[in-house]
């Protein structure tokens, strides 16, 4: 029954009024030691991973486009939401910066906050975040939600309207905190890092046994282990004189014998795993090398760990930042083709394909290169290879620079 209970908690989440909070309820290892996230990101992996994810969607830039109706839109270019999204969310942050903070948060907590700085309109002009550690949402009885935004000894109640909530996989208002559900894995790389930093401050040189051929008291066996403890700590070429037939054995316990090396290893790969982002990506030893398989592997890193990400900070921009009329005027995008950019050969060679075929005009093609547009570039053209023989040398050009067939 107990068992029943605490799944239909899981999946009820959503349904209990309160605070809300995306910690486990409780923990898969006894001893795992928590580590916010002051602590975490002075691991390398989740530094690396941190900083792979928030930079590379932060540097995106994020469009807002115009619905025209018939399927056609354009850049909104000289709209407020666009200069806002895309050009300056706030006063003092770079877009980049503004997204690499809000990401921060995100991977890190499992939520992101911004607070959203409305007109007399109720259009949104300003976009300020938060951090995650100091806002707790609540959900009250009447069914509205409100956030607790604490700065100092300043409690700031701010309505759902007000507030950009983007929140990770979970299962009600608010998303699992990430950091939280790794505790585990984090703790047991903090521990094999701080093993490692313990024994190479001596000099990566192990400790020994000294043996005498006699029973010592306590006094007598303090008084020898601080005369020649030098002799297991010391990393200088010194001579050692041992008295009264006692011996010195050195024990010879490596990196690699003690586990650490291969413990902290694994630790990479668990981590990334975390992430969703491939350990190659962080210049890992123990996976495939460059030039082989790695372009599959940022197809897979984009399509299924950064295109996720996108859709669902898309979606929450949409939803909470746009009121009710400009969802029926605009659309947010992020552009995602210059992660999914080809070389200079593979873009040209399909180029090519797309002019010849008729499904872009040269103009098109040139833009996306950055190019400046040619004259007669605006037409669609397309080869005659596949003309029937018979027709062959009878397209030329007709009077209104279109093609026509010359009668038989």
């Amino acid at each position: 029954m107990a068992f029943w209970t605490r799944v239909y908690t899981w999946f009820a989440a959503s349904d209990r009024r309160g605070l809300q909070s995306g910690a486990p309820g409780s923990s898969l290892v006894d001893g795992a030691r928590a580590i916010g996230p002051d602590g975490a990101m002075q691991i390398s992996t989740v530094w690396g991973c941190v900083w792979l994810l928030a930079n590379c969607i932060a540097s995106l830039p994020l469009f807002v486009y115009r619905d025209l109706g018939n399927g056609q839109r354009d850049l909104a270019r000289d709209d407020q939401l666009y200069k806002l999204l895309h050009s300056a969310p706030n006063a003092r942050m770079t877009p980049v910066e503004f997204w690499t903070a809000m990401l921060l948060n995100l991977l890190l907590r499992g939520n992101a906050y911004a607070r959203i700085e409305r007109g007399t309109d109720g259009r949104a002009y300003a976009l300020v975040p938060m951090a995650a550690d100091q806002v707790q949402m609540e959900w009250l009885d009447n069914g509205t939600v409100v956030y607790r935004y604490t700065l100092g000894a300043d409690v700031a109640i701010l309505a759902e309207d007000s507030v950009l909530h983007i929140k990770e996989i979970g299962n009600g208002l608010i998303g699992l905190s990430r950091l939280d559900h790794m505790r585990a894995s984090v703790s047991e790389a903090a521990n094999a890092q701080t093993a490692a930093s313990t024994m190479f401050a001596n000099g990566g040189k192990p400790t020994g046994v000294l043996m005498v051929d006699k029973v010592l008291k306590d006094d007598q066996r303090e008084a020898i282990r601080r005369s020649f403890g030098e002799i297991a700590t010391s990393t200088t070429s010194r001579l050692f004189v041992l008295e009264a037939s006692m011996k010195y054995q050195q024990v010879n316990l490596s990196p690699a014998d003690q586990q650490i090396l291969e413990t902290r290893r694994f630790g990479v790969e668990e981590i990334c795993r975390w992430f969703g982002v491939p350990a190659v990506l962080l210049n890992h030893a123990n996976v495939t090398t460059w030039g082989s398989g790695v372009e599959q592997l940022l197809e897979g890193f984009y399509k299924l760990t950064v295109r996720p990400m996108l859709v669902r900070i898309e979606q929450n921009i949409t939803r909470r930042v746009l009121t009710p009329a400009e969802r029926v005027r605009f659309t947010v995008e992020f552009s995602f083709d210059a992660l999914l950019r080809a070389s200079a050969k593979d873009r040209y060679e399909l180029g090519a394909q797309g002019v010849q075929n008729g499904l872009i005009t040269r103009n098109e093609f040139r833009q996306l290169e950055n190019l400046p547009p040619i004259a007669g570039g605006d037409e669609l053209t397309a080869q005659t290879n596949l003309a029937p023989i018979s027709m062959l040398g009878r397209i030329q050009k007709g009077p209104g620079n279109g093609t026509q067939v010359t009668p038989a």
